[in-house]
């Protein structure tokens, strides 16, 4: 499942639309929950949630915040659907990756270099300043923050195209009703060097490569020599002087492990992750260029499943999700792209026992449990269970899950417990940074719950809440 934390519930491919959109509105209808749960999250968040492909990107840091002394504690992967290069660690909590980082880079250990890089960054303490404003700030502000600085870096790097320091990036801060402009992400050439240093000395540790960081930044040296005017964020704030990626090289050459692969498990994790990013934000034209039929892997195969799911008939895209499962009737996420697939043709009841399945082989894939609880929610619930039982899980164990707390106010609203249903609404508003509509949601939710209560303590919490400005 990719699916956006926009209020749009459907992402890439128009997900889940079709087979909620007519019960969900007579529901929240009647129940007074949606009018302010509808409002738009401002323009410029394409926030992703994915089960398989943020699962894998906490195994490839946490090693490398192992060998960093990093608490990693629950790590919080932010996937951006922009295309273009770019990854920022702001604390030792929450990591931002555009989706184009993972679909341009070939090898896990090209991933894993530049967020080893960026922990560098981290416990060198650059950027200080701007990490301790990150550490208290909501992940959407930061997200409209990284956005802003990768319209800053286009639009700056013709007027830099001489500074040796690299392109000191301009992040849009956006307030609520205010975007603040400061330059904040200036990494000298010296942090440069320290974070490379401390990347590959990560990187030693875990007994991996730093071929991918090299190839990753050489590529951005060619880039930058090519047109000063089509850069990727991530290079315009990280200077790539020449000496510095012939440093680079002498260290990562220097390291024992400098011919090492990554683990032939994990690239093929690796390349069905790309499979299923590519499938979902390509055409079907563009995936069957990318993966002809004459291709027969299982990357290839993934990626053209989902193409069939998202652009032909049901049948033809289960059969191919069928030959998925056949192949690896353990992968979880093949199960889940059925019961997807199910899900949004309006097949809820077929979506169930894919969806169980798959949480069987991945329990704690709370976004797999979010979309069974849509799926009993709109119709799949003939002896599969409670929606609302479900949802309060998936929503208990990943709190900035808007998309659970929006089915969980439908299951709720549709047992007629409205007080619960909209503190639910105002959860989901909140998780997104819609705090005006959140606080406005809870204070009604206040006045149905009873004071000093858990639910009311939550809803006085949101109604009370003042979020902090990033200037």
């Amino acid at each position: 499942m990719v699916r956006t934390a926009l209020r749009e519930p459907t992402v890439l491919g128009r997900l889940l639309r079709r087979a909620t959109s007519v019960l969900a509105a007579g529901v929240i209808a009647a129940s007074s929950v949606a009018p302010q749960a509808s409002a738009q999250t401002p323009p410029g968040m394409p926030v992703i949630r994915d089960a398989e492909i943020e699962n894998l990107l906490r195994d490839y840091m946490r090693p490398i915040f192992k060998a960093a002394g990093i608490n990693e504690g629950v790590v919080q992967i932010t996937l951006i659907n922009s295309r273009e290069f770019n990854a920022f660690v702001a604390d030792g909590r929450r990591i931002f990756v555009n989706v184009g980082t993972l679909m341009d880079s070939k090898t896990p250990n090209e991933v894993i270099g530049v967020l080893a890089h960026e922990t560098g960054h981290i416990v060198g303490g650059h950027l200080a300043r701007l990490r301790q404003r990150l550490d208290q700030a909501q992940t959407m502000s930061i997200v409209a923050m990284l956005l802003g600085i990768g319209g800053a870096a286009a639009a700056m790097a013709t007027s830099r195209a001489g500074d040796s320091t690299g392109g000191a990036a301009v992040g849009a801060l956006v307030a609520p009703q205010e975007a603040i402009r400061r330059s904040l992400l200036s990494y000298q050439r010296g942090e440069e060097q320290a974070a490379d240093r401390a990347a590959v000395t990560y990187l030693n540790k875990t007994g991996q490569s730093a071929k991918g960081m090299l190839t990753t930044f050489q590529r951005f040296e060619s880039q930058i020599a090519f047109s000063k005017r089509f850069i990727d964020p991530y290079a315009q704030s990280h200077p790539m002087p020449a000496d510095r990626i012939a440093n680079l090289e002498d260290l990562a050459k220097k390291s024992p492990y400098y011919d090492k692969l990554d683990p032939p498990a994990l690239q093929a994790r690796h390349d069905l992750m790309r499979a299923k990013l590519f499938g979902f934000v390509d055409t079907p034209q563009g995936v069957g260029r990318r993966y002809p039929p004459s291709d027969m892997s299982l990357p290839a195969r993934y990626a053209r499943a989902i193409a069939a799911y998202r652009s032909s008939p049901l049948d033809g895209a289960v059969a191919q999700i069928d030959g998925l499962i056949r192949e690896q009737p353990n992968n979880p996420y093949f199960h889940e792209l059925k019961g997807q697939a199910y899900l949004e043709n309006g097949k809820p009841a077929q979506a169930v026992p894919e969806l169980r399945r798959a949480l069987a082989l991945a329990p704690n894939a709370e976004l797999i449990r979010t979309m069974l609880g849509q799926a009993l929610n709109v119709g799949g619930a003939k002896g599969g269970g409670d929606a609302v039982s479900e949802l309060t899980r998936a929503t208990a164990r990943d709190p900035k899950n808007a998309e659970g707390f929006r089915q969980l106010a439908i299951a709720l609203a549709k047992k007629n417990k409205i007080p619960e249903a909209d503190l639910a609404s105002a959860q989901a508003a909140f998780a997104e940074g819609d705090y005006g509509t959140a606080r406005q949601i809870a204070n009604r939710a206040k006045t149905g719950l009873k004071p000093g209560t858990p639910n009311w303590l939550k809803a006085d919490d949101i109604a009370s809440y003042t979020p902090q400005k990033m200037n």
